[in-house]
């Protein structure tokens, strides 16, 4: 993972992440792609007012959608303002999309988005082909983390 100091000179500004992804999916395969969205939903995104939680992705008519994913209101935009949970374009090529689709037929498999930043002013979208964990590979990751936490506590207790 990069630090902040690197991703900002790389001209990326993380807006919101999916942490839960990581722990309900094993991740697969990741992809960057833009999203469409609409002028009253930049302002929320600059002062990082989005949720990616429950979101997901789904391949429609040969077209990618955001699905799900919580962008606040702005309170500027009065009467013109978006609905929060609108179905968002995400923009990638048509290879791209028919890859993921083919992908997608294997059971179990979803798409998930990972994070959302700007990129060079544009809005990305990372969005990762995943597999749903069971209940016993979530505690069993679980487990490894502590078990790495208590080695890495005692071997610094020693120096």
């Amino acid at each position: 993972m990069k630090s902040k100091q690197t991703e900002n000179d790389a001209g990326i500004k993380l807006i919101a992440g999916n942490r839960k992804a990581f722990h309900d999916y094993l991740i697969l395969e990741k992809l960057e792609v833009g999203i469409a969205l609409a002028g009253s939903e930049l302002r929320p995104c600059r002062e990082g007012q989005v949720n990616l939680k429950d979101a997901y992705a789904e391949i429609e008519n040969g077209e990618l959608w955001l699905i799900e994913a919580h962008i606040g209101s702005n309170p500027f935009s009065n009467r013109l303002d978006h609905n929060p949970l609108r179905r968002r374009k995400l923009l990638a090529h048509k290879r791209q999309i028919l890859k993921l689709g083919q992908k997608l037929l294997t059971t179990g498999l979803t798409i998930v988005p990972l994070r959302i930043y700007f990129k060079d002013g544009k809005a990305k979208v990372e969005i990762a082909l995943a597999k749903g964990k069971a209940q016993y590979d979530k505690r069993e990751t679980i487990a490894k983390k502590d078990l790495k936490r208590e080695m890495d506590r005692e071997l610094s207790g020693r120096r």
